[in-house]
């Protein structure tokens, strides 16, 4: 059964679908985003691509990973007809784009390599890298061979970031940032989904950081250098997403009914970049938000003190 599941998928393949290879079944973004492509019953089909291939990777020593990683990679097998290949150089030879999802973000560097050498355009799921230094080097290596890069959070596209305004002398997010012991930028585990939406209402131009931290919360200040102040206040164990905007005039918060997040309009935007190799956030943006949580991570170790971004 499963060998004719296979067949019938490949032979709905169109000549024009690009190829796609998730590297990575550690996440639940992988059956989600896997379905929005693959699944043409589904009300949000995306035409256009399809996941034909994937690499397990995992990591042993983060149980969200390892008890997750087998399951999921059967799941899109058994669901979509995806294969299982044994190494990334192997997923590399059968698409033309890849998915970087590994949920652990110390493998990403390691695993960027490959793809990059073998000409790939990628997507990296959040994070970018567990480092500030390893964001950079990712950058570096395919800027100089050429390849098109682009990472987000769902949380850029939103409802939460519908409510930039223009005339906003700054706004406040607030959103879950659990730690994981072994990321050495804490923020980079979860708290990144805040820094990333402050940022899609901010846009770059970050020069000081600001943070406190307890055992419930984290409090963090961003100083622009136009003057406009972003917060992120992160909450533990987990929490809810919101923003309030911060006018002259009249300040708002968001209608709590919006604070629900959806994987499509994301998807929606890895696609149009597999189509067209132009990043709809510019690399320059998402290594600053890195500088940003590097920062971040200074002051909060420093006890708190202003921290100039890298």
């Amino acid at each position: 059964m499963k060998a004719l599941l296979l067949l019938l998928c490949a032979l709905a393949l169109s000549a024009a679908d690009l190829r796609i290879g998730i590297i990575g079944t550690d996440t639940s973004h992988v059956p989600a985003f896997t379905k929005l492509f693959n699944d043409a019953s589904d009300p949000g089909h995306l035409a256009g691509a399809r996941v034909v291939a994937a690499y397990q990777g995992g990591s042993a020593d983060i149980e969200s990973s390892a008890t997750r990683v087998k399951k999921f990679a059967a799941e899109i097998h058994d669901k979509y007809g995806v294969e299982i290949v044994d190494s990334i150089p192997e997923l590399c030879k059968r698409v033309d784009v890849v998915l970087l999802e590994s949920v652990d973000g110390r493998k990403h560097l390691e695993q960027a390599r490959p793809v990059i050498a073998a000409k790939k355009p990628f997507f990296i799921d959040k994070p970018l890298a567990s480092t500030l230094a390893d964001a950079r080097e990712i950058a570096r290596l395919a800027a100089e061979a050429g390849v098109p890069w682009f990472s987000s959070s769902s949380l850029r596209y939103s409802p939460l970031a519908e409510l930039k305004s223009p005339d906003a002398s700054g706004y406040e997010v607030w959103a879950p940032s659990p730690y994981d012991p072994h990321h050495q930028l804490d923020l980079t585990w979860y708290g990144i989904h805040g820094v990333e939406l402050l940022y899609a209402l901010m846009g770059p131009g970050c020069i000081e950081v600001t943070r406190i931290a307890t055992d419930a919360s984290d409090v963090i200040v961003g100083r622009w250098k136009d003057g406009r102040l972003g917060t992120v206040r992160g909450l533990r164990p987990y929490g809810n997403y919101g923003v309030v905007v911060y006018k002259a005039t009249k300040s708002a918060a968001n209608d709590p009914n919006i604070a629900e997040v959806d994987y499509r309009p994301l998807v929606v935007k890895i696609l149009e970049f597999f189509q067209t190799g132009k990043s709809p956030v510019p690399n320059a943006e998402t290594l600053e938000l890195f500088a940003f949580m590097d920062a971040a991570q200074r002051s909060k170790d420093s006890g708190g003190a202003p921290t100039k971004l890298r």
